[in-house]
């Protein structure tokens, strides 16, 4: 039997070869990534919502900074306007 694959190995072994981190290092690194593109829609929102809100920022400041940051993401989210982005938040 063989041992088992890493679901993204080749991707894995590129990042040990082209920066020196060893296998298991990369593999979490990955995992690492994976994992914050895997966010929904709604769920980034509200993380950056407490983020941006914790540096101080007001509602007037971080709804437009969501929706830049939101069309630039992996796989893009629909367009939102601010009163969605705010359902989001709170409901």
């Amino acid at each position: 039997m063989s041992a088992t694959r890493h679901p993204h190995e080749d991707l894995v072994n590129h990042l040990a070869k082209s920066s020196g981190l060893g296998p298991g290092e990369a593999a979490r690194i990955v995992a690492d990534v994976l994992a914050y593109f895997s966010e929904t829609t709604e769920e980034f929102v509200r993380r950056r919502h407490a983020e941006l809100q914790a540096r101080g920022l007001t509602n007037r400041e971080i709804f437009p900074k969501i929706a830049a940051e939101l069309s630039v993401r992996r796989v893009a989210a629909p367009k939102l306007s601010d009163r969605q982005l705010r359902r989001i938040v709170y409901g």
